[in-house]
């Protein structure tokens, strides 16, 4: 389970399978380096120093069991979150509670893959949705905190940030380049879904154009260039994923890197997210601990989005869920999100991956119901919200002022759509207020 690497001088050709090797190895390279000799001794605190870094570095998804939330005084808890789901038809799910920036609780219901009896647990991964959303403002204001981009900067025409021709020889209307970074991360920049969802409209993007095969991101991005804005940049908002599959391109443009690749490196594996991957489209496309995504019952087979003529279940190829990027097409387990968010809130008990000052732009109360940088809503009062809903899948982060975050993720389209959401949400202010003083003290990040 657990891997180490020491200083070449005092490696041995072992293999560690449990903590009492550990232990030895490390009293091995303790009498070694006991002499009077002050390299040696900065050799010694080095290599300590890099075995405990080392061990703290848990990969919760390796770690976490249903059977470590499995507490007497929560099985009432645990017996509603049953109920509820099989209210609303949910094959299986996940919930983690995480307290001051301690994880409490992780468990999962139903199951992962009805079909085989595979109990959903909570180091299963699951789709989040538009939640992805949040993960790709981070990335933003990481670049912002390592000056490659500042949230004023125009996003097209001559001192914007996508500046190849491909694309500005596309745009009629000169509006776009009045686009700024932080217009399309608060859903300001001019963009509608009156022609359709840009992101989810593949087939008929297909369609009117011509296409045989589905557009990459450089020929859909054409494609909506050419298009009218809805509205002038700033003047009013109006939710669209566009803007942040845009956000996406963008983070590879500054960073050189591609999106994913970023994300881990500079985000999600420095906040202790080693589980965050970029989803698939199709059954035979999800990973070896992704849980099986199911539909309603009363939904209907689609077609394909890549125009093929099949007849498809519509979790599995109605939409090109991969090509959406920081849009919505994030899978992560509700653990792993828990502690991303841990990374993000401000909280001292962990470190944050951000600037203070780039947590507070993020999570400042905005007037007249304005979406924040990210989240959804970040009210003073109320908890922080952050949604997703997509065929297959429901999610909702709530980090509350008291510093508790409650993350739930399904693995099921309901027949309610986006109203669920508020459903669990009041659902959950009721645990907390019957359960809160009923969960364990511990932390499950730290092993």
């Amino acid at each position: 389970m657990f891997g180490y690497r020491i200083k070449k001088q005092y490696r041995t050709k072992v293999r560690l399978s449990c903590m009492g090797c550990l232990t030895f190895v490390v009293v091995i390279i303790t009498s070694i380096c006991r002499c009077a000799c002050s390299s040696c001794s900065s050799e010694s605190k080095h290599v300590k120093d890099s075995l405990a870094e080392v061990s703290h570095r848990v990969h919760l998804n390796d770690t976490l069991t249903n059977a470590m939330s499995a507490q007497p005084e929560l099985q009432p808890m645990d017996s509603i979150m049953r109920r509820y789901l099989k209210r609303w038809e949910i094959n299986g799910a996940q919930l983690a509670i995480m307290r001051h920036d301690s994880l409490i609780y992780a468990r999962g219901f139903g199951f992962a893959d009805k079909d085989k009896g595979v109990q959903m647990e909570p180091s299963h991964i699951l789709r989040m949705a538009s939640c992805s959303k949040l993960i790709t403002a981070v990335g933003i204001m990481k670049l912002r905190d390592m000056g490659k981009i500042k949230l004023s900067d125009k996003v097209f025409g001559p001192q914007g940030i996508l500046t190849d021709t491909f694309y500005v020889n596309s745009i009629k209307d000169k509006r776009y380049y009045d686009i700024t970074v932080e217009q399309l991360l608060r859903h300001k920049a001019g963009f509608t879904n009156y022609a359709g969802d840009a992101i989810f409209s593949t087939r008929y993007i297909m369609q009117q154009n011509r296409l045989t095969t589905p557009p990459d991101h450089r020929t859909l991005l054409r494609i909506v260039l050419r298009r009218h804005l809805g509205y002038t940049p700033g003047s009013a908002q109006r939710y669209c994923n566009i803007g942040y599959t845009l956000l996406s391109l963008i983070i590879q443009k500054r960073s050189g890197m591609s999106y994913e690749k970023f994300m881990q490196k500079y985000v999600l594996e420095p906040a202790g997210c080693y589980d965050f991957h970029i989803a698939g489209n199709y059954l035979k496309d999800r990973r070896q601990n992704e849980s099986v995504y199911y539909m309603h019952s009363s939904s209907e087979p689609a077609p394909e989005f890549n125009n093929s003529g099949r007849m498809v279940i519509r979790c599995y190829g109605e939409n090109d869920i991969t090509t959406s990027l920081g849009a919505g097409a994030w899978v992560a387990s509700a653990a792993e999100v828990c502690r991303l968010v841990a990374a993000i809130d401000g909280d001292p008990t962990l470190p944050d991956v951000l600037s203070p000052g780039a947590v507070k732009l993020m999570t400042t109360e905005m007037p007249d119901h304005q979406f924040s940088l990210g989240w959804n809503f970040t009210p003073n009062r109320g908890p922080w919200i952050r949604t997703g809903s997509l065929v297959g899948t429901s999610a909702i982060i709530l980090r509350y002022a008291d510093g508790e975050c409650w993350v739930f993720i399904t693995n099921t389209s309901t027949w309610k759509g986006h109203e669920f959401s508020k459903d669990t949400m009041a659902l959950f202010a009721k645990l907390r207020q019957k359960y809160g003083s009923k969960m364990p003290k511990r932390n499950m990040f730290v092993k």
